[in-house]
């Protein structure tokens, strides 16, 4: 694995500028605090024990996003300050972006239409579902309609497109896609090797990829993390933002795994209408995301699952806790919501029925959706290998005009 990169000057830029943003927001949280007769200090939101910041991967074997070797094609800056909240959270993210960059100049309008025209109609319009090669409901970019044929297996993975980035336009401004790490809503963080790995995948993919730290249990409790992840968003999206990294802020995506997974799904909840303002987001793409954490949604879950939720919801008792239904992104579906990528195990801790059941929400609403479940028990990014990754990746270059 290669070392994270020095920043570029680039970089160095907006960490000053981010630097001049923290310091004056340091002032006004001191002098509110001070009038209130206490101090908040900032603090990192990464987790103090290095042992926590490690991915949710519990296992050492090379699975997953380990299998992705990493090239000399992504330049990697890291600790960029998105914000602060005003319990003195400070916020940062690493970008990763494809090196040497694409020039940035604005592109055709045909190329960027709000109504997707220039998009691959069969790509966007309906649901693409299949069957894996073990029988268990999948779904790929190269999927028919239920009823209409199936595709299988490595046939299916092997006539995926693996050169997505490379032909890409080399005028067009780069789609962004936030990367959102797991870890029970507890641990983890952005730069763990593992989500490092996922951070330059997607670059080397042709994204620019902003891999985020939230806020964590036990410091901050539902609505934080989701809070902080809209932050990041409308930072992303900000023009000065958007033209220093050369991204495109109508092409924004999302990416994340487990409580990353839950993150996502329900970032692309958030708000309504159009997904080019605000903190709306125009692709998900969730791996072992828990999206229904009611205590109706986790009646099969195992009990540490059911744990968990409760820490993070700050609710004693989960049949009574009314902050689920806000988390769940199954319950604040509509039809404005953007296409989503789900990925699961057939036999992992996050009961398969959130998956399949989620997804079928998303086709009654006529949201483009794909469900991939592979056979075995490995938990998100672990199950992000080789096949999953060019599944992935296709759908988010569909969806982000590529």
């Amino acid at each position: 694995m290669t070392p994270a990169r020095r920043p570029t000057p680039r970089g160095r830029r907006r960490l000053t500028r981010g630097s001049i943003a923290l310091i004056a927001t340091s002032v006004a949280i001191v002098a509110t605090g001070l009038l209130a007769g206490f101090r908040v200090d900032l603090y990192d939101v990464a987790p103090d024990d290095p042992a926590a910041r490690a991915s949710e991967l519990t296992t050492n074997d090379v699975v997953g996003i380990r299998t992705f070797a990493p090239g000399d094609d992504v330049t990697v800056t890291t600790d960029v300050v998105y914000g602060t909240q005003s319990d003195g959270a400070l916020l940062t993210l690493d970008v990763c972006s494809p090196t040497p960059p694409r020039s940035t100049s604005t592109p055709d309008p045909s190329d960027t239409a709000l109504d997707g025209t220039a998009r691959d109609d069969t790509a966007r319009g309906g649901t693409a579902r299949g069957d894996t090669a073990d029988g268990v409901a999948g779904g790929s970019a190269d999927a028919v309609l239920p009823g209409a044929g199936t595709d299988t297996g490595t046939e299916a993975e092997a006539a995926m497109p693996s050169d997505a980035a490379t032909s890409a336009p080399e005028h067009s401004l780069l789609p962004a896609v936030i990367s959102v790490h797991g870890g029970s809503w507890a641990r983890g963080d952005k730069g763990n090797s593992d989500w490092r790995l996922v951070c330059e995948w997607l670059a080397s993919e042709g994204f620019v990829a902003y891999s985020v730290n939230y806020r964590l249990v036990p410091d901050a409790v539902f609505p934080a993390a989701i809070d902080d992840l809209k932050l990041a968003v409308e930072w992303v999206r900000d023009l000065d933002n958007a033209e220093e990294y050369g991204i495109d802020p109508n092409q924004i995506g999302a990416f994340g795994g487990s409580a990353g997974g839950n993150l996502v799904a329900l970032l692309g909840t958030s708000g309504r209408g159009a997904l080019t303002t605000d903190a709306r987001i125009a692709a998900v793409a969730e791996l072992s995301g828990p999206v229904d954490l009611r205590a109706s949604g986790l009646v099969n879950a195992v009990d540490g699952l059911t744990r968990i939720t409760r820490n993070y919801l700050g609710c004693t008792n989960i049949n009574r806790c009314a902050q689920s239904v806000d988390a769940s992104a199954s319950s604040r579906l509509d039809r404005s919501d953007p296409p989503v990528f789900i990925g699961t195990s057939s036999d992992e801790f996050i009961p398969l029925s959130q998956s399949t059941e989620y997804a079928a929400q998303l086709e009654s609403l006529g949201i483009r959706t794909e469900l991939v479940v592979v056979p075995g028990d490995l938990h998100s990014i672990g199950i992000l290998d080789e096949g999953m990754r060019t599944r992935v990746a296709s759908f988010l270059h569909a969806e982000l005009g590529w």
